[in-house]
């Protein structure tokens, strides 16, 4: 934990540093920093504002991910604000590489068209798409034909 009185000096990259510790909550293999979810962090005044951006409207996680935000910043001591914007939509491409490494440790094949989707498992093209409407909106599920796995995508946006 970092403590205020220690760091009185809070910057973007102590926050960025925080704000990687936060795990996405529909896919904890994942932080919101590598799934490209953080458009800004903003330290001024004695406070830190970070804007994230949502992946899908209507995304059901986004309360939790808001206070999760809130609670791990909490250790600095300053005024937090959360907001979520749209100044520019959230896309796949936001994903980073150890993002994408991430999903396919965890089991999800990262975003790519359905006829580019590889297996995490076996990394097989040999896969075929069960149903292009997963658990949530930004899924689809998959089958590996090689190693008979069925698994989830990440949808490209």
């Amino acid at each position: 934990m970092i403590e205020t009185a220690s760091h009185p000096s809070v910057t973007r990259a102590h926050v960025l540093a925080a704000l990687a510790d936060v795990a996405d909550p529909e896919i904890p293999a994942i932080s919101i920093v590598d799934l490209g979810v953080v458009h800004a962090v903003i330290v001024k005044d004695g406070g830190v504002r970070i804007e994230l951006l949502p992946t899908f409207v209507g995304c059901p996680a986004l309360e939790m991910i808001e206070s999760t935000v809130r609670d791990r910043l909490s250790e600095f001591g300053r005024p937090v604000e959360v907001d979520f914007v749209r100044t520019v939509p959230w896309t796949s491409e936001r994903i980073t590489p150890a993002g994408r490494a991430a999903l396919r440790r965890s089991g999800f094949a990262p975003p790519a068209e359905p006829a580019d989707v590889r297996c995490p498992y076996c990394a097989s093209a040999r896969v075929a798409m069960d149903s292009a409407f997963g658990p949530t909106q930004c899924r689809s599920l998959f089958y590996c034909r090689d190693c008979r796995q069925p698994f989830e995508a990440f949808k490209p946006v």
